[in-house]
């Protein structure tokens, strides 16, 4: 049926004569009159190239869909289309167009998750990622792991934070599957190259230190010295104080300021009034956290306080530290005096 459609198709170009066929070829090399930014083009499963070719000659595409499709079975290219969503770029030409088409050459977008987000904040991302299959509106996080196949296993810290790629259509559920694999070969590449020394017992242990390392310094120089401030502490027994903890533990609510009142509060997330790790991870780390947790710097340092520039002093004994605090807190009474000058 093709090789009738496409000999008749053919038969009306050589009964045009010379114009037909100079206008035919003179089709097939002319750009695609498109925006400047391009058109952005679904071609649906299924779809023939004689639908697709009447379509982009009502949307003002092409001038003649008959030679479009016409080239299309006369090349053998008709039956060889992809589906999928296409850019058609402002100097495409119908045959450029339809060997992209053929090529299955999409639209690929691109979704970063930053180090340090929560799984609500990759969720909320997920839902307004543009072409992306919404399947997950509705669900709970527990309904969310059952859907991913791990009925129990809490959701926070378990996605990799990096760049992933989509076409058009990829379900939200499809990307988390991505990320969820990222992180465990993060995470067992990881595991593999701990410190014999390490207090750490479980790869699931170092993902959850990794996630504090991660929220505690943004400076890269920094991360194993956290580490090993927390692996210490770990290893003597002393509750570990991480002020994000505590700050994940208050929920939405956190604003990043925390009070006395919450360092007394007890919780499973409150670190200054219970000993080990908490429960879960409290965000997602990245992999340089996870190395950090795994094999941290070695050292006497017991404490640390932030320095007001983003990083922090470290400290082998109470009273050094409770002096760089003093110093910390001078700085700021300082600066707000300026400020308020």
């Amino acid at each position: 049926m093709k090789r009738i459609l496409a000999g008749a198709l053919l038969l009306v170009l050589l009964l045009g004569g010379g114009a037909a066929w100079l206008d035919y070829r003179r089709f097939l090399d002319s750009t695609l009159p498109v925006p400047a930014g391009g058109l952005d083009y679904l071609v649906a499963p299924g779809s023939s190239v004689g639908v697709l070719a009447a379509d982009l000659q009502q949307r003002g595409v092409l001038r003649r869909a008959l030679w479009f499709e016409l080239y299309a079975r006369l090349h053998g290219l008709a039956g060889r289309i992809q589906a999928g969503e296409y850019r058609i770029e402002p100097l495409d030409t119908p045959r450029a167009l339809l060997d992209r088409w053929v090529a299955g050459r999409v639209i690929v977008r691109s979704f970063t998750v930053p180090e340090g987000w929560t799984f609500a904040q990759i969720r909320a991302a997920l839902a307004t990622l543009p072409k992306v299959g919404q399947t997950l509106a509705g669900l709970n996080d527990a309904q969310v792991m059952e859907r991913l196949g791990e009925p129990g296993l809490a959701p926070e810290g378990r996605f990799f934070p990096d760049t992933y790629r989509y076409q058009s259509g990829t379900p939200d559920l499809e990307l988390l599957r991505q990320m969820r694999r990222a992180l465990e070969r993060q995470l067992a590449a990881a595991w593999a190259r701990r410190a014999p020394d390490s207090p750490l017992k479980t790869p699931d242990e170092a993902l959850v230190l990794a996630s504090i390392v991660e929220k505690e310094t943004g400076l890269p120089a920094e991360r194993r010295q956290v580490a090993g401030v927390y692996a210490r502490r770990l290893a003597l027994g002393m509750p570990l104080q991480a002020d994000p903890t505590v700050l994940y533990g208050r929920g939405a609510a956190a604003d990043g300021e925390l009070t006395r009142s919450d360092l007394r509060s007890d919780g499973p997330y409150n670190t200054y009034t219970r000993k080990g790790l908490p429960p879960t991870p409290i965000a997602a780390p990245g992999a340089a956290a996870l190395a950090a947790a795994v094999d941290p710097a070695p050292g006497d340092a017991l404490y640390f306080v932030a320095r007001g520039d983003g990083g922090h002093v470290f400290s082998a004994t109470l009273e050094d530290h409770q002096r760089a605090v003093r110093d910390y807190r001078a700085r700021r009474a300082a600066a707000s005096r300026g400020e308020s000058e």
